[in-house]
C-alpha cells in the first residue's frame, strides 16, 4: 500500500518526512495541502490532525502527525533500509530537531525570510544567525572527523540536521559558516532524496507570515 503525505512541498518538516522516505527506499504519494494550496481546515484535515499542521501521514489505517513520531514509525517499517538508528542517534536526533532546527525556523527564517522586509528586526535576526551559528558548530563537532552526525552513516539526526541547511546557504545573510558545515552540506547535496526533497524553491514564502 502507498504512504501518503499530506503537505505542501516548501514546508519544511514535510520535506524531511519526504527526504527520509526516500533514503529509506518507500514509496510516498505526496497530496499538496497548507500555504497557498489551502486544505488544512477542512473537517477531513482535522479529523486526521485537529492542530490543522502538515505533514500527515497515512498508512492504511494508520494516521499519524507530528513529523518526528513520523519518522521514527517509517524507520521501523517493514523493508525499509537506509537510515542509521542507535541511542547515540536517537539522542542527537532529538537534539538536532528541539535545539539546532528550532532556533532556525522561527527566529531566523520566520524573523528574516517570511518578514516582510519592512518589517524585520534585524538585530534580532543577527542574534538568531549567530545563535544558530553556534549550535551548529555544536554538530559539526560533534561529527568530529566522521562523516554525517549519526556517525559512517546517515540516520535521523542528519534528516534534522540537514534539512535547514539549504536555506541556511541560499539566504541573503552574511553566514559565518563553521568549520565542517560546508563540506557536511556538499555532502548533503549530493544525495539524490536531498536534491527532490530538500532543495525546492521557497520563494513563495517570502515576505509570508501565515502558514
Amino acid at each position: 500500500m502507498t504512504l501518503i503525505v499530506h503537505g505542501r512541498a516548501t514546508s519544511s518538516n514535510v520535506q524531511a518526512v519526504m527526504w527520509a522516505a526516500a533514503e529509506l527506499g518507500l514509496v510516498v504519494e505526496r497530496k499538496d495541502v497548507g500555504g497557498r494550496f489551502g486544505g488544512a481546515d477542512t473537517p477531513a484535515f482535522r479529523r486526521m490532525n485537529p492542530m490543522g499542521l502538515v505533514p500527515v501521514l497515512e498508512d492504511g489505517d494508520t494516521v499519524m502527525f507530528e513529523s518526528a513520531a513520523v519518522l521514527r514509525y517509517l524507520v521501523s517499517k517493514d523493508g525499509a533500509a537506509g537510515l542509521k538508528t542507535s541511542p547515540r542517534d536517537d539522542m542527537w536526533a532529538e537534539w538536532t530537531k528541539n535545539t539546532l532546527c528550532r532556533s532556525f525556523t522561527v527566529p531566523l527564517f520566520w524573523t528574516f525570510y517570511r518578514t516582510p522586509e519592512a518589517k524585520r528586526d534585524m538585530v534580532a535576526v543577527e542574534a538568531a544567525l549567530r545563535q544558530f551559528e553556534t549550535y551548529l558548530s555544536m554538530a559539526m563537532a560533534e561529527r568530529r572527523t566522521r562523516d554525517w552526525v549519526s556517525g559512517s552513516a546517515p540516520g535521523l539526526a542528519d534528516i534534522w540536521a540537514g534539512h535547514v541547511l539549504y536555506r541556511y546557504f541560499t539566504l541573503d545573510f552574511e553566514r559565518r559558516v563553521p568549520s565542517g558545515a560546508q563540506d557536511y552540506y556538499d555532502a548533503l547535496t549530493a544525495r539524490p532524496g536531498y536534491r527532490t526533497h530538500v532543495m525546492v524553491d521557497y520563494s513563495e514564502l517570502k515576505g509570508r507570515l501565515s502558514f
